[in-house]
């Protein structure tokens, strides 16, 4: 009887052979496993490279954009501009048909110093305070929700941030204030007229000169609440400084002893620079246009030192 013994060589074979399909196919996936490796890394490569050269390149008119899709997407925007526009229509409405029924009791000095302008664009108090505050939210809103943390890292360039939103402000605060000045005139003269008292027509220099510069008012309004918003950082201390800055001090000048009245009447940047919207010249105060000019250069300084404070100052 014979049983079938399987030859010491052809195990040995076997084994080799099983050995080296082994070591060929371990072979084969280091090769193909290096390879991805190498892919992965050149495409980490160039997506890093592709950020950086974004984050290189990102110009003004990058920033610009930017700054547009925050205050056009930021819903307080809206409100201020419709509830401005309601608010100063509804006042110069309201000045219109008082001051023309008061008209004719007034005595022969009040009747010469009577200023229809001012009285149909008196609502350029609160416009301001509206205007202002937009301003203030521009930048307040950023540091309260921390989105200035990832808008200073795609834009490190700290003075681009704060002028792309100085222009875009004044791109929206500027037509806003003129579109104010002008449906206020136009409903406040047309209340004047109705009651019979003097009042302006839209061709006369000192309306245009009104409604223009009633507009070019609110927007250095509106930048004044920017610059005192990127150095508060706090909306609520912002809102009191207008308030207190722009309505209180003028509520108040007339009761201050002395000189000091008549200075802080006459010289104080927002007393001055609504003189822009009067037709009657008081000699004890500045014309309209220096009164402006006093405005404008009240907001040159507190922007130059909003751009110093946002400039060296910690997120």
């Amino acid at each position: 009887m014979s049983r079938t013994t399987a030859h010491p060589a052809k195990t040995q074979n076997a084994t080799k052979r099983t050995t080296e399909k082994a070591t060929r196919k371990t072979k084969k996936n280091t090769r193909k496993n290096k390879k991805q490796n190498t892919k992965d890394t050149k495409d980490t490569k160039k997506t890093t490279g592709t950020a950086t050269s974004s984050t290189g390149k990102a110009t003004f008119r990058h920033s610009l954009r930017a700054e547009w899709i925050k205050i056009r997407t930021m819903r307080s925007t809206l409100f201020v501009v419709l509830g401005t526009l309601v608010f100063c229509a509804g006042l110069a409405a309201l000045n219109g048909s008082s001051a023309g029924a008061d008209y004719a009791l007034m005595s022969p000095s009040d009747q010469a110093a009577f200023d229809p302008l001012a009285t149909s664009l008196r609502g350029y108090l609160l416009a301001q305070i509206a205007l202002g505050l937009l301003g203030g939210l521009v930048i307040t809103s950023e540091y309260g929700a921390r989105t200035i943390v990832p808008t200073l890292t795609s834009v490190p360039h700290r003075v681009r941030v704060l002028a792309s939103k100085a222009v875009v402000l004044v791109g929206v605060a500027l037509p806003v204030g003129v579109l104010v000045s002008l449906v206020g005139f136009l409903i406040g003269q047309a209340s004047l007229s109705g009651a019979g008292a003097p009042h302006l027509a839209l061709s006369d220099g000192m309306a245009l000169r009104g409604i223009l510069g009633g507009g070019v008012y609110l927007a250095l309004a509106g930048l004044f609440g920017l610059a005192l918003g990127t150095m508060m950082r706090s909306t609520t201390a912002t809102v009191t400084t207008l308030f207190g800055v722009m309505l209180i001090v003028q509520a108040f000048a007339p009761a201050l002893p002395g000189g000091a009245g008549d200075w802080v009447s006459k010289y104080w940047p927002p007393i001055a620079g609504g003189r822009i919207i009067t037709a009657v010249q008081d000699p004890a105060l500045l014309s309209p246009g220096a009164g402006l000019g006093v405005m404008a250069g009240c907001v040159v300084v507190l922007m130059a030192g909003a751009f110093v404070v946002f400039h060296k100052r910690d997120a």
